[in-house]
């Protein structure tokens, strides 16, 4: 007998477990995933119109995976389809959910063809919550140093560096500012429709205020304020049908005349008769420059143009400099843009230039 019991134990101890319940349980569940996860088509999703205006589109999706999932409903348990990820494929952002978005997506790209879906937020970034994270600062298009010309160079590291810096060290930068600030003269006023200089009883037309006739459009001029170290005054072009806004100079003695212009809010070193400004691209990315003004027209000269591929400019008044080859500026991610209720996350840059490059 004594050989015999521990056969007969392991006996019934398998019998015991074979006949769990919590076994059973464990195959059903099992069984209910396989088919909840069961494989679906694109067939399965709600069929909607496509988007033909980007305008009308809340906020879009970018992901860095291959694959990403596409849900019919904004539930884990709902039924789903892994989907392959191709470049020119648009992620729509229409709704918001606790962990979805709801897209409008069109199968290979054909506006009749479109369907809305739900997506996991941990597989997309929107464009509202995008950083720097990640992203090749250095990455250029295109270049000028002086008179120097390169299409070809596709890093700033040829003319120094560029890193991000936290919210803190910018506003504490900005006590070392050593560009100058713009200041309103008095002498400059607003009179009939133009903008003049006055000096006791002598009034000099500087430039007509608004309805200016061009070839791009019709323009206004703001005026932003004076260049005390330049003893030039400034204003900014405006027009609601041109991207492009421009920033004048002009002197008022003897006699108004146009001496020289910016793409940007312009940050001016007096020590160096520089004039810089950054301003986002309305092609790619955004651009930085830097001329020295001289008197005559002739004379200027553009010491350094670079055009920046990743990123776009937030705020292009806030920009300054901190010595010579330190510049400081406000930005936002190539891709990123608001939403309704959603603000997008500006970061911070520092442009530290080589020694003597512009010399």
């Amino acid at each position: 007998m004594k050989t015999l019991y521990p056969f007969l134990l392991s006996s019934m101890l398998i019998s015991f477990l074979g006949c769990n319940p919590k076994n059973k349980t464990t195959e059903k569940k099992q069984h209910q995933a396989e088919v909840t996860q069961k494989i679906i088509t694109f067939d399965q999703f709600k069929k909607i119109k496509g988007v033909d205006n980007i305008q009308d589109v809340p906020f879009q999706l970018f992901t860095k995976l291959d694959s990403i999932h596409f849900f019919v409903a904004p539930s884990k348990d709902a039924d789903r389809m892994k989907v392959a990820c191709k470049k020119l494929d648009n992620y729509y952002g229409f709704e918001e959910f606790d962990d979805f978005y709801s897209i409008h997506f069109s199968i290979n790209n054909n506006i009749s063809n479109s369907i809305e879906a739900f997506v996991l937020k941990s597989e997309f970034t929107a464009s509202f919550d995008m950083t720097l994270k990640g992203v090749n600062l250095d990455e250029i298009r295109s270049s000028l140093l002086k008179k120097s010309q390169d299409f070809k160079n596709k890093s700033f590291r040829k003319f120094g560096t560029i890193t991000e810096v936290s919210e803190q060290e910018f506003k504490t930068a900005t006590q070392k500012r050593i560009d100058e600030v713009l200041v309103k003269n008095p002498q400059v006023k607003l009179k009939d429709g133009n903008w003049i200089y006055k000096e006791n009883a002598k009034e000099i037309m500087i430039v007509q205020h608004e309805n200016i006739t061009t070839e791009d459009g019709i323009l206004s001029n703001e005026y932003i304020g004076l260049s005390p170290s330049l003893n030039l005054e400034v204003f900014k072009e405006n027009s609601p049908e041109v991207y492009d806004l421009y920033y004048s100079f002009y002197s008022v003695k003897p006699e108004a005349k146009f001496k020289t212009f910016t793409g940007g809010y312009p940050q001016i070193i007096p020590s160096k008769k520089w004039i810089s400004y950054v301003n986002s691209n309305h092609d790619v990315g955004s651009d930085f420059a830097i001329s020295k003004y001289a008197e005559q027209v002739s004379e200027q000269e553009n010491l350094l143009y670079v055009n920046f591929t990743n990123f776009k400019i937030a705020d292009q008044t806030k920009a300054f400099w901190t010595d010579n080859e330190t510049f400081y500026t406000e930005v936002y991610p190539t891709n990123s843009a608001p939403s309704k209720g959603k603000k997008q996350k500006a970061s911070y840059i520092k442009i530290q230039l080589k020694p003597n490059l512009l010399e």
